[in-house]
């Protein structure tokens, strides 16, 4: 457990989250998701978390662990081609994080996700976490339309809406 981990968590709070995603960001970026969607048959969720509660902390569960956690609680999974991903933003730790369901991670692989995360934490060190949330969005978007092609039949299976309202490791549906 490292304390100075524990302090960045400690203090930054949904005040963060607004500050990097006010409601044009978000709307912009579920605009982003259901124009992606348009073009292929897979699933897009997007949830930014401004930090981890104290439990999650003492057991010093990773952005990725807690990503996880968001995949199923968020239902990614629950897809009928099994082709969800989740682009999960953890602010304290300015880690990304992408969880893709069985379907399109096979074709991907963890190396793909990762340069993924990594262009979209280059735009946010210049603070730039609408673009590069957006682009991030087009990144996994191309490989879903390459692997999931749009069919007459395909239909949004999960909201678009981007998830930001978590508190506590507990999501609030408003």
């Amino acid at each position: 457990m490292a304390i100075k981990r524990i302090i960045k968590h400690l203090i930054t709070g949904s005040a963060a989250v607004r500050a990097a995603f006010p409601a044009h960001a978000l709307h912009a970026i579920e605009q982003a998701i259901h124009e992606a969607e348009a073009k292929h048959a897979g699933q897009i969720r997007f949830a930014v978390e401004a930090s981890l509660d104290f439990a999650a902390l003492w057991l010093n569960q990773t952005a990725c662990e807690r990503a996880i956690d968001m995949f199923s609680q968020l239902r990614v999974w629950d897809t009928e081609h099994n082709n969800g991903v989740l682009i999960y933003l953890l602010l304290a730790d300015r880690d990304v994080e992408i969880v893709a369901d069985r379907g399109i991670n096979v074709k991907l692989g963890k190396a793909g996700w990762e340069e993924i995360c990594l262009e979209m934490e280059s735009a946010f060190r210049l603070g730039k976490f609408e673009a590069g949330v957006i682009k991030g969005i087009h990144a996994v978007s191309s490989h879903l339309q390459q692997h999931f092609p749009k069919k007459s039949t395909s239909v949004n299976e999960l909201p678009n809406k981007p998830i930001n309202n978590i508190v506590s490791g507990r999501l609030f549906h408003r």
